[in-house]
């Protein structure tokens, strides 16, 4: 890594080859191209491409020292912004160990976490905020952040935030920071709300980086469809957990009731098991995410709409007990499998009233 990126500051380095890293992500070298250094950009690039770290390889130079190191922590220096809590958390844990030798406090303003803590935390002094956009406009107007020092903004998932509704605390924010400040945009896809904003807040010389396309994203993705009598589903499902027995597995259904009833089976049936449903509380979410990571769950049963922004590093397998809505649902539900290189598989559970549509579904979003 030394030899091929020489302008990475050896306290990173450190922390790559500490996580094993021999080389970079195509994101990762294309967002470190030494003609970009200082420039705003606009990434179109798939989640788990590895953009995280590569966005905080491009800020490092406007955040560290000339030893590579941060100063005492008072005033943020930059903020990232995701769309989800959980994504945002992910990425501040993501922070902690890239910079950790660099001597980073990390900060983050959140919904749903207790904003005395944050506040606390906030007076206390951090060098990056990771926040999610209500909650950080929430501290911005109340004066419980100083923006004035900001060097770097980074909106991550640009186009789901903007999807959920996020365009005027996006802009509140962003008219908020220094004029100085360097704003890079990471965005799977660019509608014509993501150009605006970075038309609007991006500097002239910004650079547009089309990194991979959904096709690429999928090439580690096996995909199969399995026709089964309605009455076996359940136990089509349960044969495939126990056939692949993968390290993590998610499982979407398209209602919290199936998810309920489906988290039951498994669970009757000796599986380590967690659901993501809309009504649970942050902490249960928490909880449930964390037992994933560290390997005390391997199912997880979810909705679409509780799993928006996770990210599992070893997913091997999505089952879709439930077929998605559209192809892009299915794209999108089966690309948290089969990152940075590693293989996945995605798995359509058809009852044989459902063959055509799945037929249509797989065809729309060109998969064989």
């Amino acid at each position: 890594l030394m030899q091929d990126f020489p302008n990475i500051p050896q306290s990173l380095l450190a922390a790559l080859q500490g996580k094993g890293y021999s080389d970079l992500t195509p994101v990762q070298k294309a967002v470190l191209d030494e003609g970009l250094r200082g420039k705003d950009l606009l990434v179109s690039a798939q989640t788990g491409s590895g953009k995280t770290v590569g966005f905080g390889l491009t800020i490092a130079h406007d955040l560290l020292d000339k030893d590579g190191r941060f100063g005492r922590p008072a005033a943020p220096l930059a903020v990232i912004i995701a769309p989800t809590r959980d994504l945002a958390l992910q990425v501040r844990r993501e922070f902690d160990w890239l910079f950790e030798q660099a001597g980073i406090v990390t900060a983050s303003t959140v919904g749903g976490m207790d904003i005395r803590t944050e506040r606390r935390a906030l007076e206390r002094g951090a060098h990056v905020v990771v926040a999610t956009p209500g909650r950080l406009r929430d501290h911005a107007a109340r004066g419980a952040i100083d923006l004035s020092d900001i060097r770097a903004v980074v909106l991550d998932e640009a186009d789901e935030m903007l999807d959920m509704g996020f365009a005027e605390d996006l802009e509140y924010i962003l008219d908020q920071v220094p004029q100085t400040r360097r704003t890079q945009m990471f965005s799977a896809t660019v509608p014509r709300g993501i150009t605006k904003l970075a038309q609007t807040y991006q500097k002239e010389d910004a650079h547009r980086l089309k990194i991979g396309s959904t096709e690429a994203q999928h090439a580690d993705i096996s995909y199969s469809a399995l026709n089964v009598a309605p009455s076996d589903m359940e136990k089509a499902i349960i044969n495939l957990l126990c056939f692949h027995a993968a390290q993590t597995a998610i499982v979407f259904a398209n209602t919290r009731a199936m998810v309920a009833r489906l988290t039951a089976k498994f669970s009757n049936r000796g599986f380590k098991v967690v659901s993501l449903s809309g009504e649970l509380s942050q902490a249960e979410r928490s909880n449930a995410m964390q037992a994933l990571r560290d390997g005390r769950a391997h199912v997880c049963v979810a909705t679409d709409v509780a799993a928006r922004g996770i990210d599992l590093p070893g997913l091997e397998l999505v089952i879709h007990a439930d077929l998605p809505s559209n192809a892009e649902t299915l794209l999108h539900r089966s690309g948290r499998t089969g990152r940075a290189g590693r293989k996945g598989q995605s798995i359509l559970i058809v009852p044989g009233r459902h063959r055509s549509k799945a037929e249509r579904l797989l065809k729309t979003a060109k998969l064989n």
